[in-house]
């Protein structure tokens, strides 16, 4: 007898044994709430099974659905349960809840019960349904969650194949794709002598022939006089030895291709000569910004990008034979009112490169005048059309032409990137950094709530339009795309969710395409390395550090002074917002008398001062802030610095802490990397992290560091106390816990290894744009409709800082 589905068990188990599930269903509305989040429901459920009377609840069919339920919705005589399976694989269950009869119901109509919660008897009007599924059923999707994020090998395996099946269509495909490759006026890969498939196989065999006898090392210019007259043009590589290595990856590819040739073949295509960051909100610049509003993990993140992206093209470059100088543009805004910084600056060289700069375009209003003063990045979006066209055209006259690649970043950029990449018709990359969406509970549901500070209605339907335009999707989690066994990714919480009164979305994006690829970023090598590197160290540096972070002199930006400086330090340095629970990690210290008799807390964050911020939410932190100092008397025991460090001096503060045999900690109540995390496990720093987001796969817990949960606070804290107690019994632990950390980051979390992957992805996804139809112009299409008669006249109603 075959094993019934699980679901298919339940609703028999619910037949047979209403009573058991009734009591259970009794318990979740004497809660009183209407919506429940997993952990609820799973509290909920462990107070029913202790009793007696519905004990077998623990082993039924029952159990099993509770164990994949995400959330509940309830309200007069019925329940609605979210369920997941497994990743990113939903099912929705309607209960009854006199007669407990179930049925499992399609997610519009559970979105729809979620709406009524909402809007009440409005809930019955006509509500728009988005649903991308049908432009994508044909294109080949993954199966198994464990391939999620890996889209690249899955994409060359799958389409390698199919590409050149049948009347050698794919081989014509390809031979194109060699012929349009152009530097400007210069000709790359092949000339006109080779006009079809036939010639260039001869061409191929009659080159190695030709080259079999010469020295490995001659270069392309001692060759190219008969290579010229076979069909081919300098880009093959710089020497014989890599000359021939790159033709022998064509005829083999031609002969039967192979994911593993094709890839390394196109990586070795000289395809990236330019590329544009887009990255519009904030301060960006490289000094003197970092704590300010918006202004954090971003900006560190794309500059290194840069100059890891830049060393990788000089690189790939070279070793074709191609002297050409590459060169990055991060598009960004221009503000007049820059604040001491240098956001006011149109053109600005990156520091460390050779022809990166920072380009910046002002946004401008209706009446076409320049916005001088800074805009959170909550409200940027009715500034972002006019962005995108006046920075493009500005960025065409500074590459002298369009770029290779376009790379958005955050909500913002990735809108700005799909509008230009769209009229450009180059190859975008989407980098979210962090989505919104799953930061806030509900933000989606109850949007209207919040829509005049957060603006949620424009930013949550700009990440659906940007998303579903790029070519690739870049992250730097697993979880960040599809979350864990036990809850959803970032990503994954665009597949359905609704909006009420706006729209409804019942396929929003897929986690299972193949553009979602798993690239990690590092730390900059320069600035964040061990204690133990004394002839890098930056001793010049100590008396300013130990001032800043022991001394006790009052002042507009510092509060608090350390009485016992000998004390190890917990460090944490972050934006001043509610996310990022800097004030909750200081209620955790200042309440746990065991961590405070053994440790001292150094913060960096936000300002000092709340009269010297214009951001409404970092201003209630501050506030709150003051308000634990004066209420505990942490006085002798914090130090709350509101500075802005350059990198080079937070690297020896790390170091300098890490000497003192300190720990970091980062207590966000979510992250979606954990950039600051990578860089104290650099310097050897013992970390706690938040078990929510990123660092859950940056740290192996109780090897490289460990894992902390935000939502409890008094367990986190005891942690703590835990370890700095065992280093007092056994001070070898403090370095055990640094080399795990070092050698975690070592072996995962390098820009090297970022760069050589994301240019090879940057030309596979380009290739497969060229070859087939991974534009999916059906969806361009419905998507520009939407921005159009959605998002467009949306982000026209916002007036910011109104």
């Amino acid at each position: 007898m075959s094993r019934q589905p699980p679901l298919t068990a339940t609703l028999e188990f619910l037949r047979e044994h209403p009573s058991l599930v009734h009591g259970f269903v009794h318990h979740l509305q004497t809660l009183g709430r209407n919506l429940l989040v997993r952990s609820e429901l799973l509290d909920a459920f462990d107070a029913v099974c202790a009793e007696d009377a519905c004990a077998e609840l623990r082993d039924s069919p029952f159990a099993t659905i509770m164990g994949w339920c995400q959330e509940a919705a309830m309200e007069g005589a019925w329940i609605y349960f979210a369920l997941r399976p497994r990743v990113a694989k939903w099912e929705y269950l309607r209960l009854h809840m006199d007669s407990v009869e179930g049925a499992v119901v399609p997610v519009s109509e559970f979105l729809e019960f979620k709406e009524r919660l909402v809007m009440g008897p409005r809930a019955g009007e006509w509500t728009l349904e988005v649903d991308l599924a049908p432009f994508s059923r044909d294109f080949q999707k993954l199966h198994e969650a464990d391939s999620i994020g890996r889209g690249v090998e899955f994409l060359n395996r799958r389409l390698s194949s199919r590409l050149f099946e049948g009347l050698g269509k794919g081989d014509q495909r390809l031979l194109a794709f060699l012929q349009v490759h152009k530097y400007r006026d210069q000709q790359l890969m092949l000339n006109d002598a080779v006009e079809d498939v036939a010639e260039l196989r001869s061409a191929l065999r009659q080159a190695d022939r030709r080259l079999r006898g010469e020295p490995p090392d001659r270069s392309w210019d001692d060759v190219c006089h008969d290579l010229r007259r076979l069909g081919f043009e300098v880009g093959w590589g710089r020497n014989v030895e890599r000359i021939r290595d790159t033709m022998r990856l064509l005829l083999d590819i031609l002969e039967a291709p192979s994911p593993r040739n094709l890839e390394a073949f196109l990586g070795r295509m000289p395809m990236i000569f330019s590329i544009a960051i887009v990255s519009p909100h904030g301060y960006f610049g490289q000094s003197n910004v970092l704590g300010r509003p918006d202004t954090g993990g971003q900006v560190v993140y794309i500059l290194d990008q840069v100059r890891a992206l830049e060393n990788e093209m000089h690189q790939r470059l070279e070793l074709q034979g191609l002297d050409f100088e590459p060169s990055i543009v991060v598009l960004t805004r221009l503000l007049p009112e820059a604040d001491g910084t240098s956001c006011d600056q149109r053109l600005e060289p990156i520091a460390g490169t050779r022809n990166a700069r920072i380009l910046r375009v002002p946004f401008r209003d209706e009446q076409d005048e320049v916005v001088p003063h800074w805009i959170s990045r909550f409200e940027v979006w009715p500034y972002l059309e006019r962005y995108a066209a006046d920075a493009e055209r500005e960025l065409r006259a500074e590459l002298d032409g369009r770029p290779d690649l376009i790379i958005g970043n955050y909500s913002d950029g990735n809108l700005v990137a799909s509008l230009m990449s769209q009229h450009l018709g180059v190859t975008q990359c989407n980098i979210a950094h962090a989505l919104e969406k799953t930061k806030y509970l509900y933000s989606d549901l109850y949007w209207q709530d919040n829509d005049h500070h957060y603006h949620f209605s424009c930013q949550f339907t700009a990440d659906l339009i940007a998303m579903n335009t790029a070519d690739f999707i870049i992250t730097s989690t697993y979880q960040e795309i599809a979350g864990t066994d036990d809850g959803l990714g970032q990503y994954e919480s665009y597949m359905a969710f609704s909006m009420p009164g706006l729209y409804r979305v019942v396929q929003g994006i897929d986690v299972y395409d193949p553009k979602f690829n798993i690239v990690s970023p590092g730390a900059d090598p320069r600035i964040y390395f061990p204690p133990g590197e004394a002839d890098r160290r930056l001793r010049h540096l100590a008396a300013d550090i130990e001032e800043l972070l022991l001394g006790t002199a009052p002042g507009p930006d510092r509060r608090g002074g350390l009485t016992e400086p000998d004390k190890p330090i917990i460090f944490t340095m972050a934006r001043m917002d509610r996310i990022k629970n800097i004030t909750g990690l200081a209620r955790w210290f200042a309440e746990s008398e065991a961590l405070r008799e053994r440790a001292n807390l150094v913060l960096v964050a936000g300002h000092v001062d709340p009269n010297r911020s214009n951001d409404v939410e970092e201003r209630e932190q501050i506030h709150y802030m003051h308000g634990l100092m004066d209420s505990h008397g942490l006085d002798g025991q914090v130090r709350w610095l509101g500075v802005h460090l350059e990198k080079s001096l937070a690297g020896e503060i790390y170091r300098f802490i890490a000497e003192r045999r300190g720990v970091f900690v980062q207590p966000a109540l979510f992250e979606a990397f954990g950039l600051t995390v990578v860089e104290a496990m650099t310097t050897g720093l013992p970390t706690f992290a938040t078990r929510f987001g990123g660092p859950l796969e940056i740290i192996e817990d109780g090897v490289s560091g460990f894992h902390i949960d935000p939502n409890h606070g008094d367990a986190a804290a005891a942690r703590l106390v835990e370890f700095f107690q065992r280093c007092e019994e056994d001070p070898g632990h403090w370095d055990t816990l640094s080399r795990g950390a070092l050698e975690r980051v070592a072996a995962r979390y390098t820009w090297a290894n970022y760069a050589e992957r994301m240019m090879t992805l940057s030309r596979v996804y380009g290739f497969w744009k060229y070859v087939t139809d991974l534009e999916r112009t059906e969806t361009r299409r419905y998507l520009e409709m939407f921005y159009g008669l959605l998002l467009r006249p949306r982000a026209r109603e916002i007036r910011p800082g109104r």
